[in-house]
C-alpha cells in the first residue's frame, strides 16, 4: 500500500465540511493521520490501531444516537445530494422540461423525463443551489407559484401519457415573498394537492433532505412516501416553531423533538411507507451508494403499484391520505 493511500484510509471519500457534532471525529482523524506518518517507517502501529478502534467506536456512537435537531443539520448539509443529483443517478436518460406556459421557468422546481429499466418516468423535484449564484437562480429551493404550476403541467403530462411520477422533496418551504403572494401562492399549492390526489398513474414521493410545510406537500401527495434515513418532514421548521412557542430560536432542539419530524418518527406514525438507508454520516459521504438504495426502493414500489388498475391507484392514494391523523374517541 502506498503512503498516500495509507494516509487516507480513515478519511471520507469526499472533502466534507463537518457539522458541529462531528468535530470530535475530525480531531481524532487528524491525530490518527499524524501518528500514522510518524509510525510508518518503524512499524509500531499498535497506538494507531487502538486509535482507529476508538475512532470507529466514537463514530458509531455519534451516528446511532443523533438527536432530531442533528438530523435537521444533516438534512440541510450544503454538500448533500439534491434532486438533480438523484435524478441523473437513477435514470439512464434525462430530458428536462421547462416553464409553466403562463409565467416563467422557476429554477426551484425541476422536472422532466427519465428512463428506469426501459420505462419512461416523470421526475419532478425541488432544487437548491451549490453556491450563491445557483441559490439565487434556484431561490434557495423555495418554489414560487410559477414553480408549482410548472409541476402541475408535468403532472398533467404524465397522466396523459401514462407515465409514473416520482417527486424529490428538499425545500424549506414555498417562497413567502410579496410577489409570490401576489401571484397566488396558496391557490397554486391547493391546485397541486387536488390534482395530485386525482391522478390515475402511480406517484412516489421521496423526501431527500428537508420537507418543509405546504411547499413540500405540493409535490408530496403520493401513493408511497419514502424518506432518506437522515431527512426530515414537518409542517414548520424547528426554528419557526421555537420562535412561535418560546419566542426564541434557541429552543429549536426542543421544537425538533416535539414535532416528530424524523423519518423514524414518521414511519412509526404511519405518515411514510419506508426509510431508505444512507451511509454512516449521511448521503453526502457517499451519494452513489445512497442513489443505489433509492433506485432499488423506487423500483420495488413501482412494481407493486403497477399491478393496480387506474382506479385502484387513485383509490389507494386517497385512502392513504384519509388514514393520516386517524384517531379513536374513548
Amino acid at each position: 500500500m502506498s503512503t498516500s493511500t495509507e494516509k487516507k484510509n480513515i478519511k471520507t471519500k469526499r472533502d466534507i465540511a463537518p457539522l458541529d457534532f462531528e468535530k470530535p471525529l475530525i480531531a481524532l482523524s487528524k491525530q490518527i493521520n499524524e501518528l500514522e506518518e510518524k509510525t510508518l517507517h518503524n512499524g509500531n502501529k499498535k497506538i494507531v490501531d487502538d486509535l482507529k478502534k476508538q475512532y470507529e467506536k466514537v463514530k458509531s456512537q455519534i451516528y446511532k444516537n443523533l438527536s432530531p435537531i442533528e438530523k435537521v443539520k444533516i438534512a440541510r448539509h450544503p454538500q448533500r445530494p439534491y434532486a438533480l443529483d438523484y435524478i441523473q443517478a437513477i435514470g439512464s436518460t434525462w430530458i428536462e422540461l421547462h416553464g409553466d406556459r403562463t409565467g416563467k421557468d422557476d429554477g426551484a422546481i425541476v422536472g422532466g423525463l427519465i428512463e428506469i429499466d426501459g420505462q419512461t418516468v416523470m421526475a419532478i423535484g425541488t432544487q437548491k443551489g451549490r453556491n450563491i449564484k445557483e441559490n439565487q437562480e434556484r431561490n434557495f429551493g423555495m418554489p414560487s407559484p410559477e414553480g408549482y404550476r410548472k409541476a402541475l403541467k408535468l403532472f398533467y403530462h404524465a397522466e396523459k401519457f401514462n407515465f409514473p411520477v416520482i417527486t424529490f422533496i428538499d425545500t424549506p418551504g414555498a417562497y413567502p415573498g410579496l410577489e409570490a403572494e401576489a401571484h397566488n401562492q396558496s391557490q397554486a399549492i391547493a391546485m397541486n394537492l387536488r390534482e395530485l390526489a386525482g391522478l390515475t398513474v402511480p406517484v412516489i414521493a421521496v423526501v431527500t433532505g428537508e420537507g418543509g410545510s405546504g411547499g413540500a406537500l405540493a409535490v408530496g401527495v403520493a401513493n408511497r412516501v419514502l424518506m432518506l434515513e437522515n431527512s426530515v418532514y414537518s409542517v414548520i421548521s424547528a426554528e419557526g416553531c421555537a420562535a412561535i412557542l418560546w419566542r426564541t430560536r434557541d429552543k429549536s432542539a426542543e421544537a425538533a423533538a416535539a414535532l416528530k419530524i424524523t423519518a423514524q418518527d414518521l414511519l412509526t406514525l404511519g405518515v411514510i411507507d419506508e426509510i431508505i438507508p444512507e451511509v454512516e454520516g449521511g448521503a453526502h459521504y457517499d451519494p452513489v451508494i445512497t442513489s443505489k438504495h433509492l433506485l432499488l426502493s423506487i423500483k420495488n414500489h413501482l412494481k407493486d403499484l403497477q399491478k393496480l388498475s387506474k382506479n385502484e391507484i387513485k383509490r389507494d392514494r386517497q385512502e392513504k391520505i384519509r388514514k393520516l391523523g386517524a384517531f379513536i374517541n374513548i
